[in-house]
């Protein structure tokens, strides 16, 4: 069964001739385990149908099933989209966008108390998952003594801290080296093969 399944998913802002259509109907289904990239140019709409899929931004018009649940069809289907997004969806945005006076660790674990877990099982988790990720010595540096790479590292830490079926990267790498930006494409294609989550990246 497919994680994710989209039909016809378009975005529109504004209305008749000051219309921007910024996203054209766009259907496709990522299975779990799967690493899917879109590709294209700045302004292709990459950046709108995360954002879409993710209800952040919901799309005008098409139907979004994430994990066999209908979250838009036309329109909103009555699912508490906060909470599932939390529940089943990893965001990994192009700026890392940690917290700054929370360590690597508090970043990630903040994410599990927020669905909630308790402190002490949220920072044990958080700092397996920094392992996981090859960055569990530096669980208790700020963001700002991490390298670009760790810090996206911590990211993508705080992406998976509640095991999500879907992961969506928006451009993980704009802002790392060529080398750096290799190793997270790596980690997420891991990602994907060992959790089983279906994940997109621009």
């Amino acid at each position: 069964m497919a994680v994710l399944e989209i039909h016809n998913v378009s975005q529109t802002f504004g209305h008749g001739e000051m219309a921007v259509h910024a996203l054209k109907p766009t259907s496709l289904s990522v299975e779990a385990g799967e690493l899917v990239a879109l590709l294209g140019p700045s302004g292709s709409g990459k950046s709108t149908l995360l954002l879409a899929i993710s209800l952040i931004q919901p799309p005008t018009t098409g139907r979004i099933v994430i994990d066999g649940q209908t979250l838009y069809d036309d329109g909103p289907t009555g699912v508490d989209v906060r909470a599932f997004r939390r529940r089943k969806i990893g965001f990994i945005f192009q700026q890392h966008n940690l917290i700054p006076f929370l360590s690597a660790q508090e970043n990630v674990a903040l994410m599990l108390q927020l669905n909630g877990a308790g402190g002490r099982e949220a920072a044990r988790r958080a700092k397996e998952l920094l392992g996981y990720l090859e960055v569990g010595h530096r669980a208790d540096s700020l963001p700002a003594n991490l390298s670009g790479g760790e810090q996206q590292r911590v990211a993508i830490g705080r992406a998976l801290a509640n095991d999500p079926t879907l992961i969506l990267a928006d451009e993980p790498t704009a802002a790392l080296d060529t080398d750096r930006g290799t190793k997270v494409m790596a980690m997420l294609r891991k990602i994907a093969r060992e959790r089983r989550s279906a994940v997109i990246a621009v």
